[in-house]
């Protein structure tokens, strides 16, 4: 079903008055201080605890994405905001990820007996924090009854590290300057606080070697994980020993879970896949919702508090639901039509269109059609690193978001296949893949893909992107990119269109083609890498999407039948073959 109406009501409430906040403390398991802020309502009673976990230091990350403390206590909860192991003014040492399943645990027990608890604790937060999360659900504390990880991930590897094989380069860069610069200033480093801040607002890629710049290997003592991810290209036990994906494999759970993703939140494909994990396990209800929303802020759309507080006041306080919090398990903001759709599951990839070409595609003479072609083709596609396809919007940037790209389609280093316009309204909603039959003249090169609609007014606006790095020996024939999944509702006049190019910088090193690992690669390693783009009936390249009509009764998915089946897509695919 769809919804028009706003989805996220603030239910009214009598506010509560809050005292002055407390500093507070514990000790882990080892014996290592951790320190937090304590907001209560000033009244008589007992109240369910939020504990919110931080990496970035408990006072400036208050705001960053959620409404003040203050704001949930006066509404019923107490809120405790805590510096991780080695952050903010905690005890310890930082290191990512790998102490947060034991303090986690031994947090939540803590916070359960602070004055005013009900016993009943909920974890918020976004980023480290939602991982932070879903580690210590691996340890199952026995206060913990709800989480709400927004933008978290669900594998260390593959949602924070790499993507596609590729490193995550200006993603992982910017982590790691951050938290070198917090641990330069715990020890009152002033000169490295200073070169690791500057940094950190500024990337500094165009050092010799990009993917380590002279910064992080002066200062390696304060984030000395980032060289070991850039060591650690495969997935493997030590990424393992850091993931929830690992830890939660197979564990079922009384405890509920609300995933929160953005479509240009740089872990979302990690968030779909830990709620897919999740939800067919759980004993306990679990939701996602993914909204117009990155990892870098709010945005435009429903506040992430309204959202939450009804979800804690039904999971921790036993209050009924709202009526537009009754909705399916899966809630997706349509980036196009700018409405919520309610889904039972999120569906797959179904419906095939077709890459073709004259040879032209780097001229945007490609097309993308619902029917396969009948002759063999190809594309050829030069990728000069001194000139690298930029990384314009999408998840895997600062600047994360959706911007329209038409001057980068028209650079001659990018292919472009573009469907015909619709005559009525197309809906897509749920995963997206390519299966692309490739090679190239280098031992290794990387392929990046984005999925747009171009509107009738010329702009090209993304819906998703993937990317994959090809090492010598991988098989690429074809070669499958997982796009992130996307939601959107064409207007009549709209085209697909499908843009493929062998650079995405700084979202990802510019590969040598040498097959060398990015820590290892200086800038005048990179040679140009030529590309060859198949399609026609022996090599097919194909697009494959979850598409439906407007209108159509989405909920058909939980009697099997799931978006972008033949049956609904198939007068869609005769009215655009006509055009």
């Amino acid at each position: 079903m769809t919804h028009l109406a706003p989805v996220f009501i603030e239910s009214p409430t009598t506010l509560l008055p809050v005292r002055p906040p407390e500093t507070v403390s514990m000790r882990t398991r080892d014996g290592v201080r951790l320190d937090a802020d304590l907001y209560r309502p000033d009244a008589a009673g007992v109240w369910p605890v939020l504990l919110l976990r931080v990496a970035c230091g408990r006072r400036t990350a208050l705001t960053s994405h959620y409404a003040h403390p203050r704001w949930y206590a006066a509404r019923g909860y107490v809120v405790v905001v805590q510096d991780v192991r080695g952050c903010g003014t905690s005890d310890g040492r930082f290191r990512p990820f790998e102490a947060e399943r034991e303090d986690g645990a031994d947090a939540v027990a803590w916070a359960a007996s602070l004055p005013g608890s009900s016993g009943a604790v909920g974890l918020y937060g976004c980023g480290y924090a939602g991982m932070a999360q879903l580690l210590t659900l691996a340890a199952a504390p026995a206060a913990l009854r709800a989480v709400a990880p927004a933008f978290a991930g669900w594998d260390v590897f593959s949602d924070w590290a790499y993507e596609g094989g590729a490193f995550r380069l200006a993603d992982a860069m910017g982590l790691a300057l951050r938290m070198a610069a917090e641990s330069a200033r715990r020890v009152e480093d002033g000169v490295a606080h200073r070169v690791l801040s500057d940094a950190a607002l500024r990337l500094p890629l165009d050092d010799e070697i990009p993917s380590r710049p002279q910064a992080l290997r002066d200062y390696a003592r304060y984030a000395p994980h980032y060289d070991d991810w850039l060591t650690m290209p495969t997935p493997g036990p030590s990424w393992d020993a850091l993931s929830p994906r690992a830890l939660l494999a197979d564990m079922p759970s009384d405890v509920a879970v609300l995933q929160v993703g953005g479509w240009f939140d740089p872990r979302l494909a990690g968030t779909l896949d830990a709620h897919d994990a999740l939800a067919g396990r759980s004993r306990a209800p679990v939701r996602l919702v993914v909204g117009p929303w990155t990892a870098a802020g709010p945005q435009d759309g429903p506040s992430l508090d309204s959202l939450q507080l009804a979800w804690f006041d039904r999971t921790l306080k036993g209050e009924s639901a709202q009526p537009a919090e009754r909705g399916g398990a899966v809630r997706l903001h349509d980036v196009e039509a700018g409405r919520w759709q309610d889904l039972p599951i999120l569906p797959a990839a179904t419906t095939a269109f077709w890459l073709s070409s004259d040879g032209l595609a780097t001229r945007q003479g490609g097309r993308l059609s619902p029917e396969p072609g009948e002759l063999a083709e190809l594309d050829v596609l030069v990728h000069d690193p001194r000139g690298p396809v930029p990384a314009v919007g999408g998840h895997a940037v600062p600047d994360a978001g959706r911007f329209d790209r038409a001057n980068v389609d028209r650079r001659p280093d990018v292919a472009v296949y573009t469907s015909l316009p619709i005559r009525e309204p197309l809906t897509l909603a749920g995963r997206v893949a390519l299966d692309v039959w490739v090679e190239a003249d280098a031992p290794s090169f990387d392929v990046n893909a984005v999925l747009s609609v171009l509107r009738p007014d010329g702009r090209v606006l993304p819906l998703t992107q993937g990317h994959a790095r090809v090492e010598p020996g991988d098989p690429t024939r074809p070669l499958t990119i997982s796009l992130r999944a996307a939601c959107a509702t064409l207007a009549p006049g709209s085209a697909l269109r499908l843009s493929l190019a062998g650079a995405c910088f700084p979202a990802y090193p510019i590969n040598p083609g040498t097959g060398a690992e990015p820590g290892e690669t200086r800038r005048v390693d990179a040679q140009p890498i030529t590309l060859l783009i198949h399609s026609g009936p022996d090599r097919p390249s194909r697009l494959r999407l979850p598409l439906a009509r407007d209108g159509e009764d989405q909920g058909s998915a939980s009697k099997g039948g799931m978006i972008g089946s033949v049956g609904p897509f198939a007068a869609a695919t005769r009215q655009t073959s006509r055009l």
